[in-house]
C-alpha cells in the first residue's frame, strides 16, 4: 500500500495517496456510471461538460462503461472506444479533464448477454458464456425508451472467445491513443466477464467452464492481453464476486474473489509491475431494491469478505457501492480501502469532493433522469456550491 500519510497518522478520505504512477491529492473517486448521453455512441460536448464538472486538481475519474465493440452495448447511446471517430471524440474529453489536473481512466465494457437484439448490429443475438437468458426479474432499456425482456444469448464457441479477448486489447490501445491515463477492465455486475466467472451462469464444459480455475481463464486472458499491450501500470480491474446483479450469482463468492486476486497478484509478480488498482464493489450494491442507506444483505458477512479480499490483494484497493460520507471516511481510516468510488452522489453533486470535505449538504439525485438522453437535464444541471474554490493540489502524472 503506497500512500503519503505521515507515519503514525491514520489516512483520511481527503489525504493524498500515491496510486501507481499518480500522486492523488484525495481519495474520492468518480465511479463508472452508465448515463446514455453519447448519441450514436460518440462522446460529445455533453460528456466533456459532465466529466470536467467532476474533475478536481488531484482527482481520479473512471468513465462510464465504454463499449469495446459494436456488440458490447447494454443500453442505448453509450460511448464506444472501438473506432477512429470515437477515439478522436474522447481526445477532447480527456484533454479537458487533464486541463483541470485530474487523472482519467476509461472503463472497458462488454455486457455479454445483458443486451437485446435492438441494441445489436443487424439485430443479432447478444453473446455470452451461456445460452441462458437473464431472468424476467430484470428488464433491458430499449432505444425507444421502453423496457424489454432479455433474450436468449448466443453461447460463444470455444474458438470465438479469443476474438473477444482481442477486442478488449484493441480497445485498451485505442484508449491510450485517446489520451486516457489508463483503463479499467469491467469484470463485474453480471456483464460478460462475470458471466464466465460465476458458476450460477457458466455451465460450460470446455476449457472456460466447470472448475474455478477454468472460470477464471477468460478474465485472466483479458487482463494479460491488455497488460501486454499497454503495461500493468495503466490497468485497473473491477470485480464483484458477491453481487447478484443480472442473475450473476456464485455458490462461493469469497473464494471466487480470492481466486481472481491470487491470479492478479501472480501476474504482478511475473511481470514485475503493479496493476494500477483493484476495484471491488461492495455486496450491498444492487441496481434494484437498494435502500437509500445502502444496506443490502448481511452487513457482517459483507465486511468479512471485503476485508479478506482487501488483505489478500497486493496493491491499491478501491471500494464502491452505496458509500455515504461517513462510510467512506471510516473505510479509509480503518484501512478497508485506499480509495472510495462514489456513484449516485457524484451524479447530483458535480463538486462532491468539496461538499464531502466541508461536510456540506448534498443535492438529491433524480433517478428518473439517470438514463435519459437529454444533454443537460439530470446530467450537467445539478448546482455547485456558491463558493466552489478548490484548495486541492494538482496531480502529478509521471
Amino acid at each position: 500500500m503506497a500512500e503519503t500519510t505521515p507515519v503514525g497518522a491514520k489516512p483520511s478520505l481527503f489525504s493524498p495517496y500515491k496510486m501507481g504512477n499518480f500522486n492523488l491529492s484525495h481519495r474520492v473517486v468518480l465511479a463508472p456510471m452508465t448515463r446514455c448521453r453519447a448519441l450514436n455512441s460518440i462522446p460529445n460536448s455533453a460528456l466533456l461538460d459532465y466529466y470536467t464538472q467532476r474533475a478536481t486538481n488531484g482527482g481520479f475519474l473512471i468513465t462510464e462503461g465504454t463499449m469495446i465493440s459494436p456488440t458490447a452495448a447494454g443500453f442505448p447511446h453509450v460511448p464506444g472506444i472501438f473506432n477512429k471517430e470515437q477515439v478522436e471524440a474522447w481526445k477532447k474529453v480527456v484533454e479537458a479533464v487533464h486541463d483541470k489536473g485530474a487523472v482519467i481512466f476509461c472503463q472497458l465494457w462488454h455486457v455479454g448477454r445483458a443486451s437485446h437484439q435492438a441494441l445489436q448490429p443487424g439485430g443479432i443475438a447478444p453473446v455470452s458464456s451461456t445460452d441462458k437468458p437473464i431472468s424476467k426479474r430484470w428488464r433491458v432499456l430499449l432505444p425507444d425508451g421502453t423496457y424489454g425482456v432479455y433474450p436468449k444469448p448466443h453461447k460463444l464457441n470455444t474458438h470465438e472467445v479469443p476474438e473477444l479477448v482481442q477486442q478488449y486489447c484493441q480497445a485498451a490501445i485505442n484508449a491510450i491513443e485517446a489520451g486516457f491515463d489508463g483503463i479499467e477492465i469491467h469484470g463485474a455486475h453480471g456483464y460478460l466477464i462475470d458471466q464466465f466467472t460465476k458458476d450460477g451462469i457458466n455451465e460450460r464444459t470446455d476449457e472456460y467452464g466447470g472448475s474455478l480455475h477454468n472460470r477464471c481463464k477468460f478474465i485472466m486472458q483479458v487482463v494479460e492481453a491488455v497488460v501486454s499491450a499497454i503495461g500493468a501500470s495503466r490497468v485497473g480491474v473491477r470485480i464483484s464476486p458477491a453481487i447478484d446483479h443480472l442473475d450473476a450469482m456464485d455458490s462461493d463468492p469469497l473464494n471466487l474473489g480470492l481466486a481472481v486476486i491470487d491470479r492478479l497478484n501472480k501476474l504482478q509478480r511475473d511481470c514485475n509491475s503493479k496493476l494500477t488498482y483493484l476495484h471491488v464493489t461492495q455486496p450491498r450494491y444492487t441496481a434494484y431494491g437498494q435502500t437509500e442507506s445502502g444496506t443490502h444483505g448481511n452487513a457482517d458477512e459483507e465486511s468479512r469478505m471485503m476485508r479478506t479480499w482487501r488483505e489478500a490483494y497486493q496493491g491499491t484497493f478501491i471500494c464502491s457501492g452505496g458509500f455515504t460520507r461517513q462510510l467512506g471516511i471510516e473505510a479509509v481510516a480503518n484501512g478497508d480501502a485506499d480509495l472510495v468510488a462514489y456513484g449516485r452522489l457524484f451524479i447530483s453533486n458535480p463538486d462532491l469532493v468539496l461538499r464531502l470535505e466541508r461536510n456540506e449538504r448534498l443535492n438529491k439525485y433524480v433517478r428518473a433522469t439517470f438514463y435519459t438522453h437529454d444533454p443537460v437535464v439530470g446530467y450537467t444541471d445539478y448546482p455547485f456550491l456558491k463558493d466552489d474554490t478548490e484548495k486541492i493540489a494538482p496531480v502529478s502524472r509521471l
